[in-house]
């Protein structure tokens, strides 16, 4: 199980930053277009290169309010890359629950990223497959904070 901060709830605009050690609330950014599809946040206690933490989508149609911290199991690692960065985003469920990871999810992210990123045309973002639980399971631990 991983532990993650939601930042955004489904169908919202809005996106919480947090302090990602101390979870203390900073700041709301709005996104132009389109609305979450799932909630989104970071995996607690992970550190990629950039300092910040491994991003997490949380693939539920329950309503999750930004600042709670939920258990999640991870099923998916989508593929992502920003620039010449890898910015890899683990795909979770909540306990219980039953996700269908399959390419009409990989589809509906991916459309998601790319309208989110239309508006910085300098950012060269490239969306690839989801790959197996086994590849999110291996990014956490990779970036993992000791």
């Amino acid at each position: 199980m991983i532990k993650v901060c939601v930042q955004a709830d489904a169908g919202s605009a809005e996106k919480n930053l947090y302090d990602e050690k101390t979870l203390e609330y900073k700041e709301t950014r709005q996104i132009s277009q389109p609305y979450y599809p799932y909630p989104y946040g970071f995996i607690i206690g992970t550190r990629v290169q950039d300092g910040d933490a491994v991003d997490c989508y949380i693939i539920t149609r329950d309503s999750l309010k930004p600042g709670t911290i939920v258990e999640c199991e991870p099923v998916g690692l989508l593929e992502q890359n920003e620039d010449a960065e890898i910015d890899h985003k683990v795909l979770a469920a909540l306990p219980g629950q039953s996700v269908e990871v399959d390419q009409a999810l990989q589809k509906e992210l991916q459309d998601f990223i790319y309208a989110v990123f239309a508006q910085y045309p300098e950012v060269h973002i490239r969306v690839g497959k989801i790959l197996a639980r086994e590849a999110a399971l291996r990014h956490i631990e990779e970036f993992s904070s000791p």
